[in-house]
């Protein structure tokens, strides 16, 4: 067990930095567990790193993106270049403490939801018996999500896959083909596996299967050195007309480096991707659509009386659900219920996360306010 002052050792870092990054820390509670936790990257500490019960659980760390393939991935690897599915969810890490499996966002709050329906989902028990000081790294995916909802064809409500398996206090990875098998014996899913490519052919592969994830409107891929200690990114236009259109649909609450980031995507996917001008042509048609008709949406359902928001299903016990409303409400999010029903012993909510941004700017330029430019 170790004293407040003593976090920096395995931190990596000296008591002065400790000092200087415990400014920035962030007090919350979870069922009477007292915890601090890192809300943005500070100092080397990857976001979402967890002081909890005298121990450390690190946040996941930054995994760069490529624009540009071709010469991008041979910038990051030097050997081969394992490729795996990046799926369109919410990052959670799952650790034991005291006997008790929480879960934890990627900015390093207990959620309360995943933490219960976790259970339902996968039997980690075995694995965290075998193994303590595991950090099992996944992605909540599927349709009756409470904070990032897509749809999959093989997922009817929520499932959990596994994409990293960590130690819990140094933040190190296992290996890919370690981390798969591990996996597989305990019984975990985990993301798809696509293949693992020399890097010199690397990018054609990369391409090709992220052809393929387009036309299926997945999201993309996360391409890691075997050891795993490297990671890159790479994701399908298909993704980043989903994200603009939700970013314009709130066109008040989603600031411009949000949109310049995925547009700038796209710019450079025209070069490397794109083999003539009609072909660039309908990949800008295709952006404007889900930028300008998102946007119209939402000031026409403004000025009809309605609300814009995001809107969630979520299907569990009715005690998981009043949690996940609680959490939600402790963060400031003003919450309007639009269904409440049971079904097969389940409680099924649907609600909206009220945007007030959009919401009043919206409906004052409608009733004349002008844009001071």
């Amino acid at each position: 067990m170790m004293s407040d002052t003593e976090y920096h050792r395995p931190l990596g870092i000296g008591e002065s930095a400790f000092e200087g990054l415990e400014e920035h820390l962030e007090d919350r509670s979870y069922e009477g567990r007292e915890y601090r936790h890192v809300p943005d990257y500070r100092r080397g500490i990857e976001r979402g790193t967890v002081l909890i019960d005298r121990e450390v659980v690190r946040g996941f760390p930054k995994v760069p993106r490529a624009l540009v393939l071709e010469t991008g991935i041979p910038t990051q690897f030097e050997d081969r270049v394992v490729v795996e599915e990046k799926l369109n969810g919410y990052n959670v890490r799952v650790v034991c403490l005291e006997g008790e499996r929480l879960a934890f966002t990627r900015s390093g709050m207990v959620c309360p939801f995943t933490t219960r329906i976790i259970e339902r989902l996968v039997d980690l028990e075995a694995l965290f018996d075998d193994h303590p000081g595991a950090m099992v790294c996944g992605e909540m995916i599927g349709p009756e999500n409470p904070y990032t909802a897509h749809d999959y064809p093989e997922v009817d409500s929520l499932a959990f896959r596994a994409f990293d398996w960590r130690d819990r206090q140094s933040g190190e990875p296992l290996a890919v083909e370690a981390r798969r098998e591990r996996y597989d014996r305990y019984g975990v899913p985990q993301t798809r596996l696509f293949g693992s490519y020399d890097v010199d052919e690397a990018a054609d592969e990369v391409l090709r299967i992220v052809e393929d994830l387009e036309a299926e409107n997945r999201e993309g891929v996360v391409m890691r050195s075997p050891d795993a200690t490297t990671l890159l990114k790479y994701t399908t236009s298909a993704s980043t007309r989903s994200d603009l259109a939700y970013a314009f649909s709130l066109p008040f609450d989603y600031g411009q480096p949000f949109m310049f980031r995925r547009l700038l995507r796209e710019g450079f996917r025209t070069i490397e991707v794109d083999g003539s001008d009609d072909i660039a042509r309908k990949r800008a048609h295709e952006l404007g659509e889900a930028i300008l008709l998102s946007m119209r949406e939402a000031i026409d359902t403004v000025g009809d009386g309605g609300t814009v928001g995001e809107r969630h299903t979520v299907r569990a016990s009715s005690e998981t659900v009043e949690a996940l409303l609680e959490h939600l409400r402790k963060q400031g999010l003003t919450l309007e219920i639009e269904s409440d029903r049971r079904e097969d012993g389940d409680r099924v909510l649907t609600f909206c996360k009220r945007v007030q941004s959009s919401n009043d700017k919206i409906e004052n330029y409608l009733e004349g306010h002008v844009v001071t430019e």
